[in-house]
């Protein structure tokens, strides 16, 4: 507000009358007491001098005495130190030894394990190689010696599976039945004898002894019922003996098996032979295998083979005329002789004379009459010559169809037999096969034997339709060589036209 006076400006206005006694008091007060820091400072700096050179000679003593104590520790310390690095170089010599021993070791051990690993790797591959070759001895066994090796046969599979745990008895089993072998080979080189089990063809079990004599082995039962050699048959674990039909190969072998002297028949064809005159069969058999569809195909043969051999032997005996009997009927037709011509006609015989005598009988008309008459009996004797010659044809055509149809019933046949029995047992099989096999072998049987006689017999009668023909125009060729005939010809119509009947 105006006209107050202001507090603050009055204070300042006395601070500034009192300042300069202020700062001169304060100025003295500075230079005393810098007067008795001096004074302080002098009397502490002279006592810390004295005592500093106290401390000092005391260090240079101790100094002193430090030098010589080391001087005098210097030169044992010197040998001791030596003495370490002379221990030092022998404990790195020592430590190079020891670490070159070590690697060799582990080259060493190195070496080892993959000799090791070698070692096993062959161990393997011999006891693989073992057990193939007992795979192998086992495969070669005749069925009569399966129960004689069984046992160590089955030992070798079995050690497969431990030969990690005991090499050595894996090998030795393996061995044994190596060494077993080998005495087989042996004593089969005079005949190998052992008891056994066989089974005749009826599926009676009988025990009884066994001779193996190369690959052929011979069994004698106990009570002498049951001799000849054993084979295998399929589906069956147990050797089946064919016994022998003649009694006297039986006593041989029963004599050679029993005493282990004599002769002992012997089959060179390891009964192959015997197995294929088995497989032989009559040709009824053979038939009836081919089931129902063999009858119409049988039916249909025997009517072919009939018309073809009626056909071939009326077309064998067919009669054509003498080359001089028809020169001579051309002369007289020629000469204008007809009446000589017709009997020169009527002592041929055969189509061709039925033809020569109808030209003849209408000789004296018209040409086109003469050829036309002859023409139809020549036409006549072709039907005549064709006739049954279209079935020969169709047998040849059909005969395959019904080979084929057999062949679908016996594949349907087939197939049913699998569907209930399965297709593990072909034999079960073969008569549906034997049907689709032997209607189709029969019908081609019949067919190409059909085609042929159908060729052979249309030519036949071809040929003799030509000469038939040729015959013809060697006639109507004379015919024409007589004009005479020629006018009476032109005549014949006129007198025709004017003939009241």
């Amino acid at each position: 507000m105006k006209g107050l006076p202001d507090m603050n400006d009055t204070d300042t206005r006395r601070q500034r009358r009192s300042s300069p006694t202020l700062r001169t008091v304060l100025a003295a007060i500075s230079l005393a007491g810098c007067a008795w820091a001096e004074a302080s400072t002098n009397s502490l700096a002279a006592s810390a001098a004295g005592e500093m050179q106290t401390r000092l000679e005391a260090a240079s003593a101790r100094l002193a005495g430090l030098r010589k104590e080391i001087a005098d520790e210097k030169i044992p310390m010197n040998r001791s130190l030596a003495e370490a690095e002379t221990a030092l170089g022998d404990l790195r010599k020592q430590y190079d030894t020891v670490k070159r021993e070590a690697d060799t070791a582990t080259l060493e051990m190195s070496a080892l394990r993959n000799e090791i690993k070698q070692r096993e790797t062959e161990r393997n591959y011999l006891s693989s190689l073992f057990a193939e070759y007992a795979r192998n001895f086992e495969t070669r066994l005749h069925i009569a010696e399966l129960d004689l090796y069984r046992e160590p046969i089955d030992e070798v599979k079995r050690v497969q599976e431990t030969l990690a745990d005991d090499p050595a008895g894996a090998f030795d089993t393996q061995l044994r039945l190596i060494l077993m072998s080998l005495a087989r080979l042996e004593e089969m080189s005079g005949g190998l004898a052992f008891r056994g089990r066989a089974a005749a063809e009826d599926g009676l079990v009988k025990e009884g002894r066994f001779l193996l004599f190369g690959p052929v082995a011979y069994f004698v039962s106990d009570d002498g019922s049951l001799t000849g050699p054993a084979n295998q048959r399929v589906g069956s674990l147990i050797p089946v003996v064919e016994a022998y039909a003649d009694p006297a190969l039986a006593d041989m072998a029963q004599k050679a098996v029993t005493e282990g002297v004599g002769s002992i028949p012997f089959d060179a064809s390891l009964g192959n032979a015997r197995k294929i005159e088995e497989t032989r069969e009559t040709l009824r058999e053979h038939f009836l295998k081919g089931g129902p569809v063999m009858w119409p195909m049988l039916v249909l043969m025997g009517l072919a083979i009939l018309v073809a051999l009626l056909k071939w032997l009326g077309l064998l005996i067919v009669p054509m005329p003498r080359a001089k009997r028809l020169a001579q009927l051309l002369e007289a037709v020629g000469t204008k002789d007809f009446d000589a011509a017709r009997q020169f006609a009527k002592t041929m015989r055969g189509p061709a004379a039925v033809m020569l005598r109808a030209g003849c009988d209408v000789l004296g008309q018209p040409t086109e009459v003469i050829e036309e008459t002859m023409y139809e009996k020549m036409l006549a004797a072709k039907f005549r010559f064709n006739r049954l010659l279209p079935f020969i044809a169709v047998t040849a055509a059909c005969a395959p169809l019904l080979g084929l149809l057999g062949t679908v019933t016996g594949i349907i046949s087939t197939f049913k037999l699998m569907t209930v029995f399965g297709s593990g047992d072909v034999k079960m099989l073969s008569s549906g096969i034997s049907e689709a096999l032997i209607t189709t072998e029969f019908g081609l049987y019949i067919a190409i034997p059909a085609v042929l006689c159908h060729a052979f017999l249309s030519r036949r009668a071809k040929g003799l339709g030509d000469r038939l023909e040729q015959i013809a125009i060697r006639f109507m060729g004379e015919v024409a060589k007589v004009p005479e005939l020629d006018e009476t010809a032109r005549a014949w119509p006129e007198a025709a036209a004017g003939d009241p009947a």
